[in-house]
């Protein structure tokens, strides 16, 4: 069952949206944070956290811009791409952090992050700054190696596409260098490639992907209660 919920920033104060889907086992086994691309939360979004719920978690995604505009939601032409852009540049790290946080703390623990795109920097940033954060999973996170600096507190496990435009493999390779000991996967792929409806959508590399992320979870579960 998914729900719109309102969370609060204990940072500054603000309330924002966010899209809430109960386990679909009716008992969560922990909590994941669905981090949005730079669209919103799209039908993708929707997804991918409906997903989480069938793997048996509580599932959250924040809606990120809703300060520029509530319920904020971009299309995938070049006007929406802009909108989005200027939502990223509008939003700084200190804000989404404790938009993220207010995310984790309304989730049953243990607690997990996963985004994609811009959701997939926002999963790094929150295994660096963010408390309660038991494992991450970042998908095609172009931005990811230009945050480096900020070293991951929590397991992270990353996903890129071989053939994405957008991230070049030197990008890649200087997250590889700045995270040696994280699982970093590349996929016969282009950006987008867990997004139906994309051009770059590839079910074989968003199956294999997904489940990969699933495992990495139950991994850390099963090492909590060991």
């Amino acid at each position: 069952m998914a729900e719109k919920i309102t969370l609060t920033n204990k940072t500054d104060g603000f309330g924002i949206s966010a899209h809430r889907v109960r386990a679909s086992s009716g008992k969560a086994i922990g909590g994941v944070v669905v981090i949005q691309e730079i669209f919103g939360i799209t039908p993708h979004i929707e997804a991918m956290s409906a997903y989480f719920a069938d793997a048996g978690y509580d599932v959250i995604a924040p809606s990120l811009f809703d300060r520029i505009e509530a319920n904020f939601q971009a299309g995938h032409d070049q006007e929406g791409i802009q909108k989005g852009i200027k939502g990223v540049m509008s939003s700084p790290w200190t804000q989404v952090m404790g938009d993220v946080q207010a995310a984790i703390d309304a989730l049953p623990k243990p607690c997990y992050v996963t985004g994609f795109c811009y959701g997939g920097a926002v999963s790094w940033m929150a295994a660096a700054q963010c408390s309660g954060v038991s494992a991450v999973s970042c998908f095609y996170g172009r931005l990811i190696a230009d945050l480096t600096q900020n070293t991951p507190k929590a397991p992270v496990m990353l996903h890129y596409g071989a053939r994405d435009p957008s991230i070049p493999a030197d990008n890649v390779e200087r997250v590889r260098l700045a995270a040696p000991d994280s699982p970093l996967y590349l996929y016969d792929a282009g950006h987008g490639f867990c997004r139906e409806g994309s051009h770059d959508y590839n079910a074989d590399a968003a199956k294999l992907a997904l489940t990969r992320t699933v495992d990495w979870f139950a991994r850390w579960r099963q090492e909590e209660h060991a």
